[in-house]
């Protein structure tokens, strides 16, 4: 598996990463609705506009075939700070992927994008995505999120 920055290029693999996967991740995550697989070319062209003035970073874990397996991204880079989110294909899960994908990611962010904080959020019965941040140095944040998400926090 590689990791690579979104590109021009990702269009028709994350748009069926997404499609493919959609009943999946909806039983753990809000579905996108239709409207963002319909609209999902303009969507591209806009992710990588925010990541080219700096302001997110998507990054896709690609297949030896160049199938999306997963993504990572880090959203909202403000002050040193950001976002972290990630997804990983029905056919991918369990093999310890997203472990590996968040670390990488979490590697770029202290390296190559200079951010000094990560902050994240999953659902409390999501046992698995809560793994995956706890395995790659996250804390949770005592006080409660509004809503029914956990919060997490990493110091890089």
């Amino acid at each position: 598996m590689r990791l690579e920055q979104l590109a021009a290029g990702h269009l028709a693999a994350v748009l069926e990463f997404e499609t493919v996967n959609r009943v999946y991740f909806a039983a753990s995550i809000p579905d996108r609705g239709a409207e963002f697989f319909a609209d999902y070319p303009a969507r591209h062209e806009a992710l990588l506009r925010m990541q080219e003035a700096g302001t997110d970073r998507f990054h896709v874990l690609l297949t030896e075939t160049g199938a999306v397996a997963g993504r990572v991204n880090l959203v909202e880079l403000d002050g040193g700070e950001a976002e972290l989110g990630y997804r990983i294909g029905r056919d991918f899960a369990g093999r310890g992927l997203a472990t590996e994908a968040v670390g990488r990611v979490c590697e770029l962010a202290r390296t190559a994008y200079g951010l000094t904080r990560l902050r994240a959020r999953t659902s409390a019965a999501n046992l698995g995505s809560r793994k995956v941040l706890l395995r790659n140095g996250f804390a949770q944040v005592e006080a409660p999120a509004p809503g029914p998400d956990l919060l997490f926090r990493l110091d890089l």
